[in-house]
């Protein structure tokens, strides 16, 4: 398949929209697009960190390993850049992203990319909106997982699946079991005992991986109640 010019991209992010012809130009020459399938590694932890990473389209999984075990920190869906904090604080990367969908993603030299913020104030102030967006979720992630009992977590889960990835009741779980207490911060164990739960108690239905929220009523009051 033939590489769409940047140009023309219809998938281009906010910041990349107030680049002029020129820089555009630049973009195009100093980019890569790379495809993904579900599972494979897109940037590794403690590796050199040289390019910005774009996801045009797909969904991820950030995530670190820890002194004990690995946490999946968010997931993240197309159109997104990923962990700018992370690529402009150090020279290694302090994360993996790894595909859970199939994937495209954009790799941009991070100097050019730097370049745009010294030299373009619309394209810089389009990144900073998406820095603290980022930094907005995590802080309401931190609060959520430190005063919420598991339960409340898997809810949230089930919610954010619903209603920020798939805009849908009903969608295919793209983690596993382990996965999804990873991303909430409990057992594995744990994780797959609420679903059962929930799903006796027709508050969600499951068949495989296919999860459809029955009664997203109750579901929202165990999430906010925890």
């Amino acid at each position: 398949m033939d590489r769409i010019h940047c140009k023309f991209c219809n998938l281009k992010s906010n910041a990349a929209l107030k680049l002029n012809d020129s820089e555009i130009a630049v973009l195009e020459n100093n980019c890569a697009e790379a495809h993904f399938k579900t599972g494979d590694i897109i940037t590794k932890q403690d590796a050199l960190s040289t390019n910005i990473v774009y996801v045009k389209t797909g969904l991820v999984k950030i995530h670190i390993k820890g002194p004990i075990r690995e946490r999946i920190m968010k997931i993240v869906k197309a159109p997104a850049y990923l962990c700018l904090p992370s690529t402009f604080g150090d020279k290694v990367n302090h994360f993996s992203a790894t595909a859970i969908e199939e994937t495209t993603v954009c790799f941009i030299d991070v100097n050019v990319f730097k370049q745009f913020i010294y030299e373009n104030g619309d394209f810089a102030y389009q990144i900073i909106l998406d820095m603290s967006k980022g930094e907005l979720q995590n802080i309401h992630n931190c609060l959520n997982n430190a005063q919420k009992q598991n339960i409340g977590r898997v809810a949230d889960a089930m919610l954010f699946f619903a209603n920020e990835i798939y805009n849908s009741n009903t969608f295919i779980l793209p983690v596993s079991r382990q996965e999804l207490a990873d991303l909430t911060g409990i057992t594995r164990e744990s994780a797959s005992r609420i679903l059962t739960d929930f799903h006796n108690e027709k508050i969600i239905e499951i068949d495989s991986r296919k999860i459809t929220i029955v009664n997203e009523k109750l579901l929202q009051q165990i999430s906010e109640k925890g």
